[in-house]
This record gives structure tokens, sequence and C-alpha cells, in this order.
């Protein structure tokens, strides 16, 4: 863990050191690059798309979870100025009736903002798809350009010539030590 912390910051160091130098770097026959995931979010048409259709449903969804709290607010208000003069049997008529809708704002939370809840997978069905349409961007300008690595400064998305996969000898020397 502590060596891939160590590689990781290296690795960013290196990243930021060739950013202040340029776009594109060709260092010892390394051609590298790197892509601002911000301007991407920004800029790409189909993204703000996105954005606006995942804002539009989470209003509506937050407006839901707001209109069913004013309901048990005024439930409580109103149950607050009728309790004096209420029989027992209809305080805890009122009771029940404030818990349930309580309750039932608590499952439409989990519902919708739950993990795996349907504001995480509209997320999902919304973002996946421009996500793999940015990596197919990143893949075909680096195989056009000749990149040898291509970075993103935020997403994690990218391109590394297969060349460079040293996974094979990272398996060979865990099952070495083991």
């Amino acid at each position: 863990m502590k060596h891939l912390k160590k590689l990781f910051l290296l690795s960013l160091s290196l990243f930021f050191a060739f950013s202040l130098i340029g776009k594109t770097v060709n260092a010892q026959g390394l051609k590298i690059g790197f892509v601002k995931d911000d301007r991407i979010k920004q800029e790409y048409k189909a993204w703000q798309r996105a954005q606006k259709q995942w804002e539009t449903e989470s209003k509506a969804w937050d407006d839901e979870a707001a209109a069913k709290q004013k309901e048990i607010q005024d439930l409580t208000e109103e149950y607050d100025k009728q309790k004096l003069i209420l029989s027992e049997e209809k305080k805890q008529e009122k009771e029940a009736a404030i818990r349930a809708k309580q309750d039932a704002l608590d499952a439409y939370t989990r519902l919708i903002y739950g993990p795996g809840g349907t504001a995480e997978k509209k997320q999902a069905e919304l973002i996946q798809p421009l996500l793999e349409k940015v990596t197919k961007a990143i893949q075909a300008v680096a195989e056009e350009g000749d990149y040898d690595v291509i970075f993103t400064l935020q997403s994690g998305l990218g391109y590394i010539k297969d060349k460079y996969d040293i996974t094979d000898k990272v398996l060979a020397y865990l099952d070495k030590e083991d």
C-alpha cells in the first residue's frame, strides 16, 4: 500500500511537472498529453444536456421530498395546536398519522438517495455512456497522435500504450512473495 501511494504521488508529480511545460511533452521518446476534465464537462454538449436532465430530475425528487416534509410539518403544527383538547384516542391517531408520514418520507429518501437508489442509477445511466465516449475519444486521439500516455486531471480516465503494462510482472512478483 505504501509503495502504491509513493508511485501515485510520483506519477502525479510528474504529471503536474509535464503539465507546466505544455499539453504535450516529448521526453526521451515518451509522448505524454493530458485532458482537462472540467473543460470536457463545460464544453461537451452531450455532457451539458445530461447535466440539465440530472438537475431537472434531481429538483423533482427534492420538490417531492420537500412537499412530504411540509405535509409532516403542517400535521405536526395542527396536532400541537389541538392536542390539549383532543381525546387520548385522537391524540394517538394523529401521532400515528404523523409517524406514518415520517416513515413514508424516510422510505422515499432511501429509495431515491440511498445506496443503489434511483438517483445513483439515473446518474450512472446519464454519465456512463458519456464516459465511454470520452474514453474512446481519448484513445482515438492518443493513437492518431502516437501518444504513449494521456492523463486526465480528475476522472482517472486516460490512455497508456499496452507496451507499458507491467501487470504481469507485478503479478509474477506477488506470486514469488507468497
